[in-house]
């Protein structure tokens, strides 16, 4: 989308804003049930060379339905410990980030 408004930047710089602009990606899908709910909680880590690198911290994982049809399922810790923890104490949110990553 960058190219195409003609700023005619190099690929890796764009990928650098995105990376330095981006904490979080919370991912949405819209389920067979026909409910939206978010699958993933994936942060952005940083860049390695000329790719932007991510680690999952949380997922969706569905178990069944009920007897209406509707999804059940579970969010599932990563268990990594995110590199943002420290602006999360910063803003009293670690002990909170923590119980919920298990």
């Amino acid at each position: 989308m960058v190219n195409m408004a003609g700023l005619n930047l190099p690929t890796k710089a764009i990928r650098e804003q995105i990376a330095a602009a981006l904490d979080l990606i919370i991912q949405v899908s819209r389920m067979r049930d026909g409910g939206r709910r978010t699958v993933y909680v994936t942060e952005v880590v940083g860049m390695e060379g000329d790719v932007i690198t991510t680690q999952d911290l949380f997922r969706f994982e569905w178990k069944g339905q009920d007897e209406s049809g509707k999804l059940i399922g579970d969010w599932v810790s990563s268990g990594v410990r995110p590199h943002f923890m420290a602006r999360a104490e910063y803003f009293g949110l670690g002990r909170a980030l923590m119980q919920a990553m298990g």
